[in-house]
């Protein structure tokens, strides 16, 4: 007979995954703004943190989501090291050096354990000017359309659902802050990394991450959401919010581009 717990751990990553399949499958056929604005949604942060609810109290969502924000700081270094990286080296030195400034980040952030006034201002800061930085970078496109390559969702899906497990599994034992950094890791931006760069090449790649920055500040602002109101409204409200806020900033984005094209040039 199969454990309760890890029957319910199983669910877990397996509705994780399928959420990640499903947004996987329309990021790739879109151009590289609206894949970023899909990729920056908490299509793996989302799920992680729906299972804590089930586990912990709203105390623990908001403090969690004071980790999540200096996680997401973080990715901010990670896609300045990939972006600039990316337009000469191949992916084994973009990404990992990547990944290793994210990792040195985090710990940073989470040793000094700024307030989240602070992280807030970092957030709106940091990925603001970050935008400014990857203007160059944004419109890159590939020399041909990449084909399909059968492991990709799959990976990604098995990515995810793996985060899925390990957050939900270590949050008793780590606490919320750090339950709050994995489930804000860079697993989607990654995989999309590794896949898209040796697919599509390094400047198209890094044109999705480029076009990422608006919509991780906007993911920022939805973890300072709920970080404000799960104590005072619930856990689910908060939540809700949260995502609302995520989505309603990258719509507000997309509208924002698709006005900028439609303008007559002068």
């Amino acid at each position: 007979m199969i454990d309760p717990w890890l029957l319910m751990l199983l669910l877990k990553m397996a509705v994780a995954a399928s959420i990640v399949v499903g947004c996987s499958v329309l990021a790739e056929r879109t151009g590289p703004l609206l894949a970023a604005m899909i990729a920056t949604l908490p299509i793996s942060a989302g799920p992680v943190y729906v299972f804590l609810a089930m586990d912990h109290d709203a105390a623990f969502l908001s403090a969690g989501a004071l980790g999540s924000m200096s996680s997401n700081l973080a990715n901010a270094c990670l896609s300045l090291v990939y972006v600039l990286l990316a337009q000469r080296f191949g992916v084994i030195v973009s990404l990992g050096a990547g990944l290793i400034t994210w990792g040195s980040a985090v710990t940073v952030l989470r040793e000094l354990a700024p307030p989240f006034l602070v992280l807030l201002v970092l957030t709106i800061a940091g990925y603001s000017s970050l935008h400014l930085i990857f203007k160059p970078y944004l419109a890159s496109r590939p020399a041909k359309p990449p084909g399909r390559l059968w492991y990709v969702i799959p990976l990604r899906a098995a990515a995810v659902a793996t985060l899925t497990g390990v957050v939900t599994t270590l949050s008793a034992k780590v606490g919320p802050a750090w339950s709050g950094v994995l489930a804000a890791m860079p697993l989607v931006l990654s995989s999309l990394i590794a896949i898209l760069h040796s697919r599509m090449g390094g400047p198209a790649s890094a044109a999705v991450i480029a076009n990422s920055a608006l919509g991780l500040l906007g993911f920022g602002l939805g973890l300072g959401t709920l970080h404000l109101t799960a104590v005072p409204l619930g856990s689910w409200l908060g939540l809700g919010l949260g995502l609302l806020v995520c989505v309603v900033w990258n719509l507000a984005l997309m509208a924002l581009a698709r006005r900028k094209a439609r303008r007559p040039a002068p």
